[in-house]
């Protein structure tokens, strides 16, 4: 893998930032106990990181995809607009947009400003995305903009990231640049991120929503920007007031009690128990910053326990935090020391060969009619790999897993654009081949059974965090 070049945080022991190994060790164990996937962390107290894991097939350098936690980057681009007299927060939304506004337009659409995009106050009823994904011109302000408006801005909390998406098209509209452009010198390069990535609309726009994706460090990184009131290096980049604003409770979306999505939510950053606020994401993105304790963690996951995983924080780690730094306690951190170098995500604990691979090895399998739109699979066994080729109309894709071990590639089976991943094989029983591949740059792990029955096979697939399964059956088709 290259090696980053980006200037690193500092780092100290935990002890010394005043937070016992111990601590850190318990929610370790708690995220193992209650079987929460996570895939990186990055604990700092006093600007010194203290605590720093991957679980390994995750590594420290591989920029992992912040799905929702891209909103609170897309806010702070509007908040340095906003320094910069580009854009005011009581602009209505429909100014920018002559062009795009429906024929008529109704009151609450007209009252609609930009800080009711940052609060997720827009006045909808449900969230705008898929309407705006599903717009057959690709206009995705045009669409937003037709969209109902039900409430009167400011009143009504939804998550919605089809107001994000606005926040970006309003950005993109007033400065020329994109959201990754103008954020590049004013935000990324002073923090040291490199190489940020950031999907955009079929018109150019960032998404804004969701779609960047950097590494964890930058995530720390972030945050700490945010707990130092917009201050890096002794450099102001932010606006004091803008960082209040951001972080303080803009609008209510529910009644407290134990649920961290209920405690108010800010310009793209939501309230949590304990005086804390985060940014976060689907799965498991999270930027936490824990003003009183000086703290900020900044996880990756791939869970749908998003809950689960802030209640461990909240029970180990945050009430750890003491207000002085504590004896070192060189026992319990390498304890801690050891414990982080063995984080893993476990391979399929099955047996790594069958005596069917000698039967199945290179036959090709024709599948019925099926959504991806597969037309036939074929597996060849190496030593330590299997060989997978995947043909879909008139492309073949090649995909090998290791023997009980990872073996790292690149595909653009999932998506139209490369993705990185690592991939295992196993036998579930003799008749029954697990591939295993986990796109290392987002949180999503996908799991093929195939069921070989004579000439027959059933594939049937499913993911780590998405619901939806399918199974697709084939039949041989040619001798070796």
């Amino acid at each position: 893998m290259m090696e980053r070049t980006t200037l690193h945080l500092p780092r100290s022991q935990p002890e010394a930032q005043g937070i016992p190994s111990a601590a850190v060790i318990a929610f370790l164990n708690t995220v193992k106990e209650k079987k929460l996937e996570l895939h990186s962390l990055m604990l700092l107290r006093h600007g010194q990181v203290v605590v720093e894991g991957w679980w390994k097939p995750y590594a420290s350098d591989i920029p992992h995809m912040l799905f929702s936690l891209s909103k609170s980057f897309t806010s702070t681009a509007m908040g340095l607009a906003a320094a910069e007299g580009k854009l005011s927060l009581n602009d209505a939304v429909v100014s920018f947009f002559p062009e795009d506004v429906p024929a008529e337009i109704n009151s609450n659409l007209a009252a609609m400003e930009i800080r009711h995009l940052l609060m997720m106050g827009t006045g909808h009823d449900q969230d705008t995305t898929s309407k705006l994904q599903q717009c057959e011109d690709g206009n995705w302000v045009k669409a937003f903009l037709d969209a109902p408006v039900e409430h009167a801005p400011g009143t009504h909390f939804v998550y919605n990231s089809g107001a994000t998406y606005m926040l970006a098209a309003i950005l993109q509209k007033v400065t020329g640049q994109t959201l990754l452009a103008y954020l590049q010198p004013r935000l990324f390069e002073p923090l040291g991120i490199e190489g940020a990535t950031w999907e955009s609309c079929p018109r150019g726009i960032n998404v804004g929503g969701w779609g960047l994706n950097v590494t964890t460090e930058d995530i720390a990184k972030f945050g700490q920007l945010y707990l130092q009131k917009g201050v890096w290096n002794e450099q102001r980049l932010l606006q004091e007031d803008w960082v209040d604003e951001a972080k303080s409770a803009q609008i209510s979306n529910g009644d407290g009690g134990v649920s961290d999505w209920a405690q108010g939510y800010g310009y793209q950053f939501w309230r949590c128990r304990h005086g804390v606020y985060r940014g976060d994401g689907a799965f498991g993105q999270f930027c936490i910053v824990m003003p009183e304790q000086n703290a900020v963690l900044a996880m990756t996951s791939g869970t749908n326990d998003l809950q689960g995983v802030l209640d461990a924080v909240w029970d180990h780690l945050l009430p750890a935090m003491e207000s002085s730094s504590l004896p070192a306690n060189q026992d319990a951190h390498s304890k801690l020391a050891y414990e982080l170098q063995q984080l893993a995500l476990p391979l399929p604990q099955l047996p790594p060969d069958s005596p069917l691979e000698a039967i199945i090895d290179g036959f090709e399998y024709t599948l019925e009619q099926n959504e991806p739109l597969w037309k036939s699979i074929s597996i060849s066994f190496e030593a330590n790999t299997a060989v997978v080729l995947l043909s879909k109309e008139d492309i073949e894709y090649t995909i090998k897993l290791g023997r009980g071990a990872w073996v790292e590639g690149t595909t653009p089976l999932f998506q139209r654009e490369y993705q990185r991943f690592v991939g295992s094989f196993a036998w579930e029983q003799e008749n029954t081949l697990q591939l295993t591949l986990r796109l290392i740059e987002t949180p999503f792990s996908i799991h093929v059974h195939i069921l070989f029955d004579g000439d027959n096979i059933v594939l049937s697939q499913n993911s780590n965090v998405l619901a939806e399964k399918s199974e697709i059956r084939g039949r041989k088709t040619e001798v070796k």
